[in-house]
């Protein structure tokens, strides 16, 4: 959710100098019951959205297609529509700032004195997988009202499950990593951070039915044999591991903890973007960090070392976790097209899945 653009900073630094105003067309996108007599959008809404400054430049390294102009971005009908569904459910929402406009619609602004973001998905009604996604964060911050994990998150300000939209408190900070798979990696200092803040998260008990399991493993697995990204023995091998895992209890995790889903606040790492959260095999949210942190080899060592500290089935429900991880980047990252930077990425991914199915074959020796 946070790009380079979201990072928010804090209220005492000085404020940039605002660009051109948006220029809006009127009354396109606007709901009819925010208009005035006359067709007219109402005064509120239309300041509002004057009041966008241009976003931020994009990630220098990003996918083909995904790169917009900040002008076009500015007069997106999404940007309008999201500007209406937000006005429905926080009428004191004045937007300051057009942070994304991709597949979600992010916009910073304030509700009264409290600074906030406001979060709306794109295309609600042709994005079905979206959706689900997004009323499953809904879900996940209404959830943490009631039971606080034990890491900090943004604040619930309001939503509306029907239309996707969240508006959350902006914490300041700065994104831990601008990229999905950093040059870059954080300090040491801040990757202890991270880690420990995970750790906690994973070791918390939220009520039952709270959460469900948002991961089959053994359909993943079939899912990416099927695609010719795992072997036979690689599917044999890892079926193994699960019927030993059949009694293991399972472990709360973010199930997106990226880099860039982490900011690095004053008071220490804030998480964000919890479309995924709920309960998966230990050691998930680790496999994703070493999967991203391949920059880091001495992270990279303690990830393992804390997955294995609790013996052979941590071990075993972290490198099935990994493959997994491991396929889904591969999947995501080597399409047709790649750009020089790109391949390089995939070719480090294919050895890491190499090095993971070497970790997997010995496992299943050892039982």
């Amino acid at each position: 959710m946070y790009s380079p653009a979201i990072s928010p900073a804090p209220a005492t630094r000085p404020q940039a100098a605002p660009a051109a105003p948006l220029r809006r067309r009127p009354g396109l996108g606007l709901d009819p019951r925010l208009r005035e007599p006359g067709g007219q959008p109402s005064a509120r809404v239309a300041h509002g959205a004057q009041q966008l400054r241009r976003p931020a430049p994009a990630p220098a390294v990003a996918r083909p297609g995904t790169a917009q102009r900040p002008d076009a971005a500015q007069h997106s009908p999404q940007v309008r529509a999201a500007l209406a569904h937000i006005a429905r459910i926080a009428p004191a929402f004045v937007p300051r700032q057009l942070l994304q406009d991709r597949r979600h619609v992010l916009i910073a602004g304030t509700a009264g004195r409290t600074p906030v973001v406001a979060k709306a998905l794109a295309r609600p009604g042709e994005d079905l997988e979206g959706m689900a996604r997004f009323q499953h964060e809904i879900a996940a911050h209404r959830a943490f009202v009631r039971h606080r994990p034990p890491v900090r998150l943004p604040k619930l300000v309001a939503a509306d499950t029907e239309r996707c939209v969240l508006l959350m408190e902006r914490v300041p900070g700065r994104p831990a990593a601008r990229e999905r798979h950093p040059s870059d990696t954080p300090t040491p200092g801040e990757v202890r951070a991270i880690v420990g803040a995970i750790r906690g998260l994973n070791l918390w008990r939220p009520p039952t039915g709270v959460f469900d399991r948002p991961l089959d493993y053994s359909r993943e697995i079939a899912r990416y044999h099927a695609l010719g990204l795992l072997t036979d023995r690689d599917t044999s091998d890892l079926q193994q591991l699960l019927h030993g895992l059949a009694h293991q209890p399972w472990q709360f995790c973010h199930g997106d903890a990226l880099l860039t889903n982490v900011l690095l606040a004053p008071s220490g790492p804030v998480l964000v973007d919890w479309e995924q959260a709920g309960w998966y095999l230990p050691g998930y949210d680790l496999a994703l960090l070493w999967t991203v942190m391949a920059g880091d080899t001495g992270a990279r060592r303690q990830l393992s070392q804390i997955a294995q500290s609790t013996g052979t089935l941590g071990r075993d429900a972290f490198l099935v976790n990994l493959i997994l991880v491991l396929m889904r980047e591969i999947r995501l990252h080597d399409v047709p097209g790649a750009g020089e930077e790109q391949r390089i990425l995939i070719r480090r991914l294919h050895e890491d899945a190499a090095l993971a199915r070497r970790a997997v074959r010995a496992a299943v020796g050892t039982r």
